[in-house]
């Protein structure tokens, strides 16, 4: 049987190849054929040096374009693996998100379609846990050609994510700090809260309180918390946080702001049964827009960043292979509900 090494050095009766691709297509040949099969190891970098004759960063630059396309991975410390038998795999795409609701959903929704059907993604979730983020690189490092991720702010965030090549990673939805050059597609919730605080105040002044529903530890972004302290400061604006809302608590006058869409539709279920107008007796004020919040209650006012154009921008950028740097514009959109 033919080895890896005559495979590869076949293809120097190509004239058109570079060495680069005939090692390339030699692998993935020698995976077509059979000599080698998912799970086998394959030589090491300095092995293929004394047999094949090519240069370091020759081999190593086949090694990374086999793995940008999901057909090889590599192992620390053990060196390169056939990952996949698919070799007309063009990319494989590890996706690391907190969890599916309706704004990761039409996140996933674009990016899977921009990104066409000759990329495999693999999804993982995190939930927001440290530990869970950790053990989901640690699994997928090494095994992708793109890591695209949702990080989680957290002190070890920085260092778990500077493991992964920064040519490789996309940082979407929240952004997190590295060291060094890396791509990001995130929307931003500190000055964009001020502003829509800001276009709103003459209605908000207009109720009695305002009221923003966090608990301590959850994912809300701390964020929004500074800038809504700031509005009521620089507005003088009476307002409260709360832990969390309580059935039955809803009152005439108030303003209630919440990152939670079940909190909401438990407020509107008691201003339903209190006779309480939405718009005039209450307002609410919601973050992230999807278009169920288009209809009830008369049309609920959110402000967003579009999920949708980040999913099809962060595919582009893939596709495109650019770098890409860029903040999502969040947009108020204002509706009855205040």
């Amino acid at each position: 049987m033919l080895t890896i090494f005559e495979k590869i050095q076949e293809l120097e009766e190509i004239p058109s190849y570079s060495k680069h691709e005939q090692f390339v297509q030699g692998i993935i040949n020698a995976i077509d054929e059979k000599i080698i099969s998912k799970g086998a190891p394959l030589p090491s970098i300095s092995v293929l040096i004394k047999n094949l004759g090519f240069a370091r960063e020759t081999i190593m630059k086949g090694y990374r374009e086999l793995i940008s396309r999901g057909i090889v991975e590599s192992k620390s410390r053990l060196g390169y693996f056939v990952a996949n038998d698919d070799t007309e795999q063009t990319l494989k795409v590890a996706l690391l998100m907190y969890l599916i609701d309706s704004f990761q959903e039409q996140f996933y929704r674009n990016f899977r379609n921009e990104l066409g059907p000759n990329v495999h993604i693999d999804v993982f979730f995190h939930h927001g846990n440290i530990t869970v983020f950790e053990t989901m690189l640690d699994m997928i490092k090494g095994k992708y050609g793109v890591y695209v991720i949702s990080p989680i702010p957290h002190p070890k965030t920085k260092q778990l994510l500077e493991t992964l090549p920064g040519n490789k990673l996309i940082m979407f939805d929240r952004y997190e700090p590295l060291e060094g050059e890396f791509n990001f597609i995130t929307q931003e919730f500190e000055q964009s809260t001020y502003k829509v605080l800001s276009e709103l105040a003459e209605t908000i002044m207009k109720f009695d309180e305002m009221i923003l529903f966090h608990t301590p530890g959850s994912l809300d972004p701390i964020e929004i918390i500074k800038s809504f302290k700031k509005f009521a400061k620089d507005f003088k604006v009476n307002t409260r946080i709360l832990n969390e809302y309580k059935p039955g608590s809803v009152e005439k006058g108030k303003v209630y702001f919440t990152l939670d869409n079940s909190e909401i539709w438990k407020i509107m279920k008691d201003c339903e049964i209190k006779h309480l107008e939405i718009g005039e007796d209450i307002g609410i004020l919601s973050h992230n827009d999807e278009i169920v919040k288009e209809i009830v209650g008369g049309g609920l006012t959110t402000y967003s960043a579009d999920f949708s154009l980040m999913g099809k921008k962060v595919a582009q950028a893939i596709l495109k292979k650019e770098k890409v740097q860029e903040i999502i514009p969040t947009v108020l959109i204002r509706r009855k509900s205040l």
